[in-house]
């Protein structure tokens, strides 16, 4: 079969896909805070209807995929999603963004199940900032499911913090001091415009330099290292001697997209080649017609831009497509 190439050239050989838009937290940077109206249940894809896509998208070189919600542990029996999607010829890595809350029950399960890695949302170490920054949510949780994580055998464990000026910038140097004596892998990211671009994303977003200016300041010598399993556009450094490492994600002002290599797939069963832009095309009508619903994920390649211009919305400048309007809950993170 043809595989996933769009017009400039680029292979797509990794797909993130959004089991529910629901969640147990309500991130600032995620949702309103009035919360969400989440899709009916009848709406969301069904995990035969996912796994019936991965099996139409691996012989056109599909090979890893990620699942993503909302959060998607709070989707009932996630396990059996993963060992039908391990038994897909074809697809070698199965990974899961989460925020780990529930982490602690269904780790073990999720490994046993096929998964192979596992990325955590925690964007501060303090439980009151914790729980302003998710509107609720218990930290103390989230360490449990790093545990458990660990005790299960997934590996690496990334953790995902979203760095914000004036809200959880002086955590840098506590995070990164978590990689000398663990395993763990931080990985600063930075504020992204997801269905806003308003004043106030435009006041806390934060450019990565000061990260590296935390470690001068700290006196601790870094290096530039390899990243651990997964094919993440993370420039990833590294203590001189600890066993952890650490990454910088640029997708606003040094983006990655001349090396894009992704596509998503929203709870609702929406392609998205661009996780910026709006355009979107519903593959479920499709789910029993596999040359149709190759032939979609090409036309969904086809129209997909050279990048998403992000840094635009930061100066307020025009851009050339329309961004979306879905918040990253509603798309998959």
């Amino acid at each position: 079969m043809e595989l996933l190439q769009d017009s400039f050239g680029r292979i797509h050989d990794y797909i993130r896909i959004s089991v529910t838009d629901r969640c147990n937290l309500r991130c600032v940077y995620c949702m309103p805070a009035e919360g969400m109206e989440f899709a009916p249940h009848d709406e969301i894809m069904s995990y035969e209807e996912i796994a019936q896509v991965l099996k139409v998208l691996a012989p056109m070189g599909m090979r890893k995929v990620r699942l993503t919600g909302g959060e998607p542990l709070v989707r009932k029996d996630l396990h059996k999603l993963v060992s039908m999607i391990s038994a897909i010829d074809g697809i070698d890595d199965i990974a899961l963004t989460t925020n780990a809350l529930l982490l602690d029950k269904q780790a073990h399960a999720l490994k046993d199940a096929g998964l192979n890695r596992i990325n955590i949302s925690l964007d501060s170490l303090r439980a009151d900032r914790f729980s302003m920054i998710t509107r609720g949510g218990d930290v103390n949780k989230v360490l449990k499911g790093i545990e458990a994580a660990t005790a299960a055998g997934l590996a690496p464990i990334k953790l995902n913090v979203v760095l914000m000026k004036g809200i959880n910038d002086d955590e840098i140097k506590d995070f990164i001091a978590m990689t000398i004596d663990q395993p763990l892998h931080v990985r600063f990211i930075e504020y992204m415009p997801i269905g806003q671009a308003s004043d106030s994303w435009r006041k806390s977003y934060l450019p990565l330099e000061a990260v590296t200016d935390v470690c001068a300041e700290a006196g601790w010598t870094v290096e530039n290292t390899k990243g651990p399993a997964g094919n993440g556009p993370s420039r990833n450094m590294k203590i001189v001697g600890s066993e952890g490492t650490f990454g910088l994600i640029h997708p606003v002002s040094d983006h990655f997209c001349d090396n894009c290599n992704r596509l998503r797939l929203t709870a609702d069963g929406h392609i998205k080649a661009c996780l910026y832009w709006s355009d979107e095309y519903n593959v479920r009508r499709f789910v029993d017609d596999p040359d149709a619903m190759a032939a979609l994920f090409l036309k969904a390649l086809g129209t997909k831009p050279k990048n998403h211009e992000m840094a635009l919305a930061l100066e307020q400048k025009m851009q050339s497509h329309t961004p979306t309007v879905r918040r990253m809950s509603q798309i998959g993170g």
